[in-house]
């Protein structure tokens, strides 16, 4: 069975016993014929008196019977299907790291290259009415684009990332709440931990579904702490799923400093956040891999499963076999099944 498929009344299934008692019982006849046609000693006596029979015809029309009544009684049992579609309403910001350890070469061309084609390519797959937000950090966070829906507002600020120094990671989540809107000035007020009680405003009850999409590849050196943030985005309701980006192996140059510096990316400082938050942690050495990431991100932020009813499909694909089954009797033996 299509593992998308339910039954909101499953126990009108048990009709199906019918259908194969009435299987049964037209086995059990055809076999009692045939026992009949054996008692004729004289063949060549039998062969006069006795029609031809068209073979395996006339059973057909029966298995087409039986196959149409199979249809209807799934039909009877309420059949839907879970559907994957497009969410109607919800906010996504995307985070990008953007302190210096993001020009390290380790992903080709480089890290923050990569990053930048990755999230262009994620933000176009996005549902068209989904909002879309871009906060970029690294000594400082600031919300570069409020969420929208104009993707191409997003791809220009993506396309000017520029990098500084210092990882401000709890000051990212930090703005990316402030950009959907959630009011974390007071943590201990309100019934939902956010400064505002959710039963004073109407609007709360069917709240929009947010996200924060957070990829980095180091960890928090100023501001606010990793573990202040998330416990913020948890009161909030609001899942961080982390991407920790770069490999073991990722080195830059600075002025003033001799030799390369170790720029090895921190998943498990942002599995942590992820942990916290109820969101989803990754990780991704490639560029490839950090699409993917992507691709795996909005196909679970992005879309929805829905439960369809097909009962009309099960009932139109019943007529077709029960149509069959009188056409084919009609023509081969001028009587319906």
């Amino acid at each position: 069975m299509d593992p998308k498929l339910e039954f909101v009344m499953p126990q009108r299934l048990w009709l199906l016993l019918a259908v194969v008692a009435l299987a049964a019982s037209y086995i059990a006849l055809q076999a009692r014929r045939s026992r009949y046609a054996v008692r004729f000693t004289n063949l060549a006596l039998l062969d006069r008196v006795a029609p031809k029979r068209p073979g395996w015809r006339r059973h057909l029309p029966a298995l087409l019977l039986l196959i149409a009544l199979t249809g209807m009684v799934g039909a009877f049992a309420q059949p839907a299907r879970m559907t994957r579609v497009p969410r109607e309403r919800a906010t996504i910001i995307v985070a990008i790291d953007t302190s210096l350890s993001m020009q390290a070469t380790d992903v080709d061309p480089s890290r923050l290259v990569a990053a930048q084609a990755a999230a262009n390519e994620f933000v176009d797959k996005l549902p068209a009415r989904l909002n879309v937000g871009l906060v970029t950090f690294n000594g400082i966070a600031k919300v570069a684009v409020p969420p929208t829906q104009n993707r191409d507002e997003l791809h220009a600020a993506i396309d000017q990332l520029r990098l500084g120094e210092r990882t401000a990671i709890g000051e990212a989540i930090y703005a990316s709440l402030d950009a959907i809107g959630v009011d974390t000035s007071d943590p201990g007020a309100g019934g939902d931990g956010t400064g505002d009680d959710p039963a004073d405003d109407p609007a709360d009850d069917d709240p929009v579904p947010a996200r924060i999409v957070l990829m980095s590849d180091g960890s928090t050196t100023v501001g606010r702490p990793d573990a202040q943030a998330a416990a913020a985005a948890k009161r909030a309701g609001v899942p961080v799923s982390t991407i920790a980006f770069g490999t073991p192996y990722g080195t830059i140059d600075l002025e003033g400093q001799e030799g390369p510096i170790s720029v090895a990316v921190n998943p498990e400082a942002l599995a942590a956040i992820a942990n916290a938050t109820d969101g989803t942690a990754f990780t991704a050495e490639t560029g490839a891999e950090l699409q993917q990431v992507y691709d795996d991100i909005g196909s679970s932020v992005g879309y929805t499963t829905e439960q369809r009813d097909i009962t009309t499909t099960f009932v139109g694909v019943s007529l077709v076999f029960l149509f069959g089954a009188a056409v084919l009797s009609q023509l081969w033996f001028s009587r319906l099944p």
